[in-house]
């Protein structure tokens, strides 16, 4: 197979394997009462195994990049996949709460090597001038599972049964493992002793400010021991970093983050995936709770977002080619922020056709930003830190995709007692407040832009373009 077209191909299975992921983790949130009835358990108790999952994600992807150096990519990336679906096989056949939860928890440990470790190989088998055309692939995972997940997850437990949501991941899992082991290489390995203590503090850090910022948005936990845990695990992490800074062989490096390119990613990069993240958890709650719509009604509504992040992406890396990645990230920042200062506004009197415009749009612009965002991010990492680069990137972004429905129910709760609204009981007004949070959060993620140098990120942008970028590094 000719080498362009085999990179190619393994970015294409890694973002199946995204997918599959990213899908996992929102594909049961309307498959819980269907999945209480058979566990005889109350709904509210089967969030354990949406949190589980999650948390575990986040806990093990730390380990993803030394466990690829020192057994090969190709061994790691291969036994995640069998784990993810063995472990997926497992969720289907729980008979409880207690196994579904422990089957979650497995597959959490399973997609955690997934995500870095495909990262690490799609980034280091692609040269520089295909870094815009890999990541552009690899980023349509993060946008279209969380908003198919909810209304598949509906119809699959509808129709089928909710087991269906993990028998399917069974013969993906099969092509997968098939894919990578003809595709991928698995490199010399590397004997690098394994840093306990920076697993143990990241780790633990991770699990309890994760934790932590879920229970802060819960009203059945005290804010006193939610403020707990997310200190505690903002103490650890805080050790974690002093240790990995100074650590001979560290489990990860932080020297990525000095690198500015990277940095934007990191920090504003953040705030803008945690904003985005709230998007599919508010808006379904405010077209059902706040404007009365059916689930069905909502559920198409949302596909209008699916559209607009699809209809982007034959466009995202020639925007980025003429504009460059400052004038992108700063001008389609701020398109962002308008969206959701636009869903603000949003009633029940609202024209249909006006709501599905406005989420095209939406998802347009956060397509775009998702794209530059996750490019830049590489743009100027050297292959010896790709490892590092990789396994922050992941870390972050999981940390974010938890925290956006957090940060979103936190929000909604703050609109909720400003108003005087019985808390539970949300309002149209209610989400319109939250929505106004959301677009200052979304806006403060483009300062971080604005320290960006014009030519930010160059080296990784076509040289054919003739736009306002080329005429820049012409220089």
């Amino acid at each position: 197979m000719h080498a362009q077209n085999r990179r190619f191909a393994i970015a294409l299975l890694v973002a199946s394997t995204f997918f599959m992921e990213n899908l996992d983790a929102t594909v049961i949130a309307t498959s819980l009462p269907a999945m209480a009835r058979d566990f005889g358990s109350a709904p509210a108790h089967l969030s354990v195994g949406v949190s589980a999952y999650l948390v575990a994600l986040t806990v093990f992807i730390p380990i993803s990049g030394w466990a690829a150096d020192r057994f090969g990519a190709r061994r790691i990336f291969s036994t995640a996949i069998i784990v993810f679906t063995l472990a997926s096989l497992l969720c289907a056949a729980s008979q409880s709460v207690a196994s579904f939860t422990a089957a979650r928890i497995l597959q959490g440990i399973g997609g955690a090597m997934m995500v870095p470790v495909g990262r690490l190989v799609v980034m280091r088998e692609t040269p520089k001038e295909g870094v815009v055309r890999a990541i552009a692939i690899l980023t349509w995972p993060a946008l279209v599972a969380p908003i198919l997940g909810p209304p598949l997850g509906g119809w699959i437990s509808t129709h089928w049964s909710w087991r269906w949501i993990f028998v399917l991941n069974l013969p993906l899992g099969a092509a997968a493992l098939a894919a990578a082991l003809a595709l991928i290489q698995n490199g010399p390995a590397q004997r690098q002793r394994f840093d306990i203590v920076g697993f143990v503090l990241s780790g633990s850090g991770f699990g309890l400010f994760m934790g932590g910022i879920e229970a802060v948005s819960r009203t059945d936990v005290s804010r006193a021991l939610s403020l707990g845990v997310l200190i505690s695990g903002v103490a650890l992490l805080a050790l974690a970093m002093a240790w990995l800074r100074r650590a001979t062989h560290p489990l990860f490096g932080l020297e990525p983050l000095s690198i500015n390119t990277f940095r934007v990613t990191a920090i504003g990069g953040s705030l803008f995936r945690t904003a985005i993240g709230t998007a599919p958890f508010l808006l379904p709650l405010m077209f059902q709770l706040g404007f009365g719509y059916s689930a069905v009604r909502a559920g198409m509504l949302l596909l209008w977002l699916f559209a607009g992040n699809l209809a982007m992406k034959p466009w995202t890396t020639r925007i980025m080619n003429y504009f460059g990645f400052r004038n992108v990230l700063i001008g389609n920042g701020l398109l962002v922020a308008a969206g959701f200062a636009a869903c603000a506004l949003l009633s029940a009197g609202t024209s249909q056709w006006l709501i599905g415009g406005l989420l095209f749009f939406t998802g347009l612009t956060r397509s775009m930003q998702f794209t530059a965002l996750n490019t830049i991010g590489f743009a100027d990492i050297p292959q010896p830190k790709m490892r590092d680069a990789t396994t922050l990137f992941s870390v972050l972004q999981q940390m974010n995709a938890g925290m956006g429905i957090a940060i979103g129910a936190l929000a909604l709760s703050i609109a909720e007692q400003w108003r005087g609204t019985v808390v539970g009981h949300a309002l149209a007004g209610d989400f319109g407040l939250a929505f106004w949070m959301i677009a200052g959060l979304a806006l403060l993620a483009v300062a971080d832009s604005l320290l960006l140098p014009a030519d930010a990120g160059h080296q990784v942008l076509a040289a054919r373009t003739v736009g306002p970028a080329s005429r820049r590094t012409s220089r």
